[in-house]
């Protein structure tokens, strides 16, 4: 006999707004217990000193996590001038101060060169393993952490206002892997002057914007009141740019038995333009992969192989 599955089988996307000072997986871990939910996990860690959205998984939306793991991101973020910090950010150590104070003119100036396909090395206090050790683990023990540059890609990037004489704020839209305390490191080293991510909010992941979030007191007091599935976006929320097919119920059914289908020339040609799209876009994952649905509802997951569409994630709606 089967093991039962403790909690309740709920299955969607929450997207908290995780307040300051609270790291990931409590904020996970938080979310559910408060749904009772029998599987949970989040995509894109957040940082404990950054606020914004985390979108959480309930369920069968689990399963569609790594989809939303190389999806467009935008961060409001504030460089702190003066000092320079060991984690980059207002929780380490000071390792350097400088008396300069960039203006507006040096820091529009400096600011292009960030934008588009660049090159940048992580921060030693990240998540990265090395050497089956996490990059963040081993800095804190004073091993010397060298992270080799990664090419990530930044859409945009802008001065959105001086706050102070000591302080000026960012707007970021980049894609996967790319690190908003290195982005602040670099423009400090550009500019020639000390300084750190003094404020960190993320306001999109995807298809998640601040328009369909939710505070653990909103979920808190929806559950309640009996109406924290309200608070659930559906599991495809995911999935906004993987290109749909419609199916049938036959073929719904074929899906879920792990048989292929054989698709039409047109069908073919279309799912082929669509994943272009992609490509151009900056995708590098999921190139081929196709959402299989059926009355609105994702049956599974597929990939575009020689004309047919093969499941590789069976979902259950």
């Amino acid at each position: 006999m089967g093991r039962t599955k403790k909690g309740d089988p709920v299955s969607g996307w929450v997207c908290l707004d995780k307040p300051y000072d609270m790291g990931s997986t409590d904020a996970v871990s938080k979310i559910r217990r408060l749904f009772n939910a029998q599987k949970a996990g989040h995509a894109g860690t957040l940082d404990p000193l950054a606020s914004g959205i985390l979108p959480i998984a309930l369920g069968e939306a689990t399963k569609t996590v790594p989809y939303l793991m190389e999806a467009d991101k935008v961060y409001r973020f504030r460089i702190k001038w003066g000092q320079t910090t060991n984690t980059y950010d207002a929780e380490g150590a000071v390792t350097a101060a400088s008396d300069v104070r960039p203006d507006e003119a040096a820091i529009v100036k400096a600011l292009p060169a960030y934008i588009g396909d660049i090159e940048q090395v992580p921060p030693a206090f990240s998540a990265i393993k090395v050497d089956g050790k996490r990059a963040y683990d081993l800095a804190r023990e004073g091993v010397e952490v060298e992270l080799e540059a990664r090419t990530v890609r930044v859409f945009d990037l802008h001065l959105e206002a001086i706050i102070s004489p000591d302080e000026a704020e960012f707007m970021l839209h980049c894609g996967k892997g790319t690190y908003v305390r290195s982005m602040a490191r670099d423009i400090c080293l550009d500019l020639g002057a000390c300084g750190h991510v003094s404020y960190l909010r993320r306001e999109r992941v995807g298809a998640f914007d601040l328009t369909n979030t939710k505070t653990l007191d909103n979920l808190t007091e929806m559950v309640h009141r009996a109406a924290s599935l309200e608070a659930l976006l559906p599991v495809e929320t995911a999935l906004d740019d993987i290109p749909a097919l419609p199916v049938t119920e036959d073929e719904a059914f074929k899906l879920k038995r792990g048989q292929a289908l054989t698709l039409l020339p047109r069908q073919v040609d279309l799912l082929k333009s669509a994943f272009e799209i992609r490509r151009e876009a900056g995708r590098k994952e999921h190139l081929r992969t196709v959402q299989a649905r059926h009355e609105g509802e994702v049956q599974a997951l597929c990939e575009l192989r020689a004309g047919q569409l093969w499941p590789t994630r069976i979902l259950n709606p």
